[in-house]
Order: C-alpha cells, then structure tokens, then sequence
C-alpha cells in the first residue's frame, strides 16, 4: 500500500476469468501492515468470510458449519446452493491456508461436483501480510457446461461473477478497515494471474 496525496488508499487486486475448460478461476487480495500478523490466522478469515456472507445477504444465505463440511444454505429452506468438504490447512514459510473443496450444491453443475476449491490464504512479504481469496475449478451451473453459450456467459458475469466479486473486494475492504483503521478509499485493480476469457 502506499500513500498519496489526500486519504489513504487500499488497493484490493482482482481476476475473475473463464479458464480453458470453462471452470471460473477468481482471485482477489489485499496486503495489510507486517505488524498485523499476530491477529491474523487462515481461520480468522475463514469465520469472518461465513459471518460476512450472512450479514451481507441479510441473512438470505446462512453459511452452516458441521463435522461433515460446510453449506452455503438459503434461508428457510434445506437446500444448498453451495457444499463444502471440512477446510484443508496448508503451511510453509511465511505461508497458511485454509481450502474447503466444492463437493455439490444447487449452484454447482451435477456431474461436476467434485471439483472446485475455495482457499483463504496469509503470505508473508517485503510489503507486509497479502490476505487472499481464490476460487478454483468452479463449474457453476449458470454455465451448464464446458463449452457454454454467450448467453450463458453473459448471464453468469453480469449475476453470480458480479455477486463474487463484491462479496471478497468489500470484505477484504472491511477485514482491512476492522484491523488497521477506517477512513480512506479503496481501490480495486487488474490483476494478471492465470489466462483465460474476462468475466
């Protein structure tokens, strides 16, 4: 991050494409100061992300969490529009994350269930603690398969594509805003870290 003239600003990177197989890779970050680190755990994003899905929603979609994994239910009713396997943790050097892989859900095309993964990630650098949300190999069902039609296209990116990337750019804002402070603007930029067709 750096300061410019007037209030500070925090840039939040994104990508949103269609890879080669029509599977939606989406990433978005943020780095927060180094001295944040001690308050920072995969598993804080994680449970500040399902609280944030509720709250953003208006409660229209309640994040349940159990043994088995983790659903991503609508409200009053028993079905899933997103299911989880119970999150992976990963560590390294200056690295942590939590993966919670896609197994079904209504959201989710059928016969590609056991493919995707959304990851939350910590990674230590020169410019402090990047926080990261990335989706990968997600079939949506929007998409109805691996060679969808423009409409198809069209209809994802200008609906469940756009709800995404609002949810992780104004949650990474706020994450950032609760431990360093508010006030300021954020700034989201292109980010370039796999090829694929724009969403």
């Amino acid at each position: 991050m750096r300061k410019t003239e007037g209030p500070f600003t925090r840039e939040i990177a994104c990508q949103q494409i269609l890879i080669e197989d029509s599977s939606v890779f989406s990433v978005q970050w943020t780095t927060v100061p180094s001295d944040l680190r001690p308050r920072l755990s995969a598993e804080f994003l994680l449970e500040r992300y399902l609280a944030y899905i509720r709250r953003f929603t208006l409660t229209l979609i309640r994040p349940m969490v159990a043994a088995d994994g983790i659903a991503f239910r609508l409200a009053g009713t028993r079905r899933s529009l997103i299911l989880f396997t119970p999150p992976a943790r990963r560590e390294g050097p200056g690295h942590e994350s939590l993966s919670l892989r896609i197994c079904g859900g209504f959201l989710v095309q059928g016969r590609q269930c056991d493919r995707g993964e959304l990851s939350f990630m910590l990674d230590d650098d020169v410019s402090g603690v990047r926080l990261t949300l990335r989706l990968t190999d997600y079939c949506p069902l929007l998409l109805g398969s691996s060679e969808p039609s423009r409409l198809r296209k069209w209809l994802y990116r200008f609906t469940q594509a756009y709800i995404h990337k609002v949810v992780t750019v104004r949650f990474l804002a706020r994450v950032y805003a609760d431990l360093a402070g508010g006030g300021g603007c954020v700034r989201v930029v292109r980010a370039r870290v796999r090829e694929g067709e724009d969403l």
